[in-house]
C-alpha cells in the first residue's frame, strides 16, 4: 500500500446509500393500471390499447410502467428507439413493440428482426430494407405502414400511402401488421386539423379497400384523440400522457378520472435561520423581508428542476405549500420554511404531487416555464432512483 493511501474497508463496513437519501421519483403502479384500465373501458368495442412508453416511459421507468399498463390492459407497447424496445425485451415483455423513430439501415432492421420489433415503414427503401434482412434471416419481419396526413414530419405523403401499401405487400420478407398517422392538433377543441387529417386516413382507408389491399391495424388517435372523440377509436389507439395521469388539455381535464403516478421528492439537507435583507443563492434574486427559515433541499437543475422555475414554484411540506425562493441550482433548492416551525432536517418534502390535501401537478410547471406537461416529466435526470410504490386508492 502506498505512503498515505486510506486502507480499503471490508464489505461490511460498506455504507449503504439509501434511494431515498437525497432526492428521488415514486411511481404509483396502481394509478398507471388504473389509468390504463378506465381508458380500456372507454375505447370502441374490438379497439384494443398500444401504451406509450417512449423517453423512459415518460420518465416514469419503462419496465415498470409496461408491467402496470399490462395489468390495466393495454396489449402492445410504443417506443421511439431500438434500444427503448430491447430494454423491455431484456426485461422478459413479449407483448408486440412499435418502434416510433425512422429507422434506415440494415443492422436496424436486423434488430427488429432478432428482438421482434416492429419497425415503422415510411418508403419503399425501407421496405425493401427490412424484407431482405427477413429473407436472409428466414424469417418474415412485421412492421406498420406511416401516413403523413398533417405532421410533415415522419411518413409518406398520405395520397400516396395506398400505393405504397400495394408495393410493400409485394415484398416476401414483409409482413404488413398495421397502417397509422399521428395527429398534430387532437388538443385543441376547434378540431378543424385532427378533422382534416381524419379524412385523409379515411381516404386512404377507402382506396385500399377499393385495390383489395388488407393494411392491418389501424390507428391515429393519441392521448387526446382517443379522450375527445370516439370515432377516432380505429382498431387501436396510442396513448401516451394520459396512461401517466394526465389530461393532454385543460378542456379535457374532466373526461376521465386519472391518477397521476409519479411524485418528485426531497429532503431537507439544512435549516438555517436568517435575518431581513439577506440575499439567497446565485445573483441575490431574492432578498429576505423579514427574519427567515430557510430549508434547503438537495435537488436541483441537474436533476430536472428548471431554473426558470426559480421565485415561481411552490412545494408541500406536512400538507403546507411553501415559497421556493432564490435562484435554484444544479443540486440545491431553497424554501422559505418560515410558516412552518416543525420543518426538521431530514424531512422529505414533496415538488411534484401530493402531500395532504394539496397537491402540485406538472403543468403548473410548465405553465410558469411556458412549456408542456410531457416536457417536464421527460426532464428528470437518472440520478433520481425511480422507486415504485403501491398504494391504494
Amino acid at each position: 500500500m502506498h505512503s498515505g493511501q486510506m486502507p480499503l474497508a471490508s464489505t461490511e463496513e460498506v455504507p449503504v446509500i439509501q434511494p431515498q437519501q437525497r432526492a428521488w421519483l415514486e411511481i404509483d403502479r396502481e394509478a398507471i393500471s388504473h389509468n390504463t384500465a378506465q381508458i380500456c373501458r372507454s375505447l370502441k368495442p374490438g379497439c384494443s390499447l398500444m401504451a406509450v412508453v417512449k423517453a423512459d416511459g415518460y420518465g416514469h421507468g419503462a419496465v415498470t410502467v409496461a408491467e402496470a399498463a399490462t395489468a390495466g390492459g393495454a396489449t402492445g407497447f410504443g417506443v421511439a428507439t431500438l434500444a427503448e424496445g430491447i430494454e423491455l425485451r431484456q426485461a422478459g415483455i413479449t407483448a408486440p413493440v412499435l418502434v416510433l423513430g425512422n429507422l434506415q439501415q440494415p443492422e436496424e432492421f436486423r434488430c427488429c428482426l432478432h428482438w421482434e420489433l416492429n419497425p415503422t415503414i415510411s418508403s419503399l427503401r425501407q421496405g425493401l430494407i427490412a424484407s431482405n434482412v427477413a429473407l436472409a434471416g428466414g424469417k418474415p419481419l412485421g412492421g406498420h405502414l406511416k401516413l403523413d396526413t398533417g405532421m410533415a414530419r415522419l411518413g409518406i405523403d398520405w395520397q400516396e400511402g395506398a400505393q405504397l401499401l400495394e408495393e410493400l405487400s409485394k415484398l416476401d420478407g414483409l409482413r404488413l401488421l398495421g397502417i397509422y398517422s399521428h395527429l398534430a392538433d387532437a388538443d385543441n377543441p376547434d378540431g378543424r386539423i385532427t378533422g382534416e387529417q381524419q379524412e385523409r386516413f379515411e381516404a386512404v382507408l377507402r382506396r385500399c379497400k377499393e385495390l383489395e389491399l388488407r393494411p392491418g391495424i389501424r390507428h391515429l388517435a393519441n392521448s387526446a384523440g382517443t379522450l375527445a372523440d370516439p370515432s377516432l377509436h380505429y382498431d387501436m389507439v396510442r396513448v401516451g400522457l394520459a396512461l401517466y395521469g394526465h389530461a393532454p388539455a385543460s378542456h379535457l381535464n374532466d373526461a376521465m378520472a386519472l391518477k397521476p403516478a409519479l411524485s418528485v421528492k426531497a429532503r431537507v439537507t439544512l435549516l438555517r435561520d436568517v435575518p431581513a435583507g439577506v440575499g439567497i443563492s446565485y445573483g441575490h434574486q431574492h432578498i429576505t423581508q423579514r427574519p427567515s427559515r430557510l430549508a434547503v433541499l438537495g435537488i436541483g437543475y441537474a436533476d430536472g428542476v428548471s431554473r426558470r422555475l426559480s421565485g415561481h414554484m411552490e412545494v408541500l411540506a406536512k400538507g403546507q405549500r411553501l415559497p421556493q425562493v432564490g435562484a435554484i441550482t444544479m443540486d440545491q433548492v431553497v424554501v422559505d420554511a418560515t410558516d412552518l416551525p416543525e420543518l426538521a432536517i431530514g424531512d422529505a418534502v414533496t415538488l411534484l404531487g401530493r402531500s395532504g390535501d394539496e397537491e402540485i401537478r406538472p403543468s403548473a410547471w410548465s405553465e410558469i416555464c411556458d412549456t408542456i406537461p410531457w416536457e417536464v416529466l421527460c426532464s428528470f435526470k437518472h440520478r433520481l432512483p425511480r422507486l415504485p410504490v403501491s398504494t391504494q386508492h
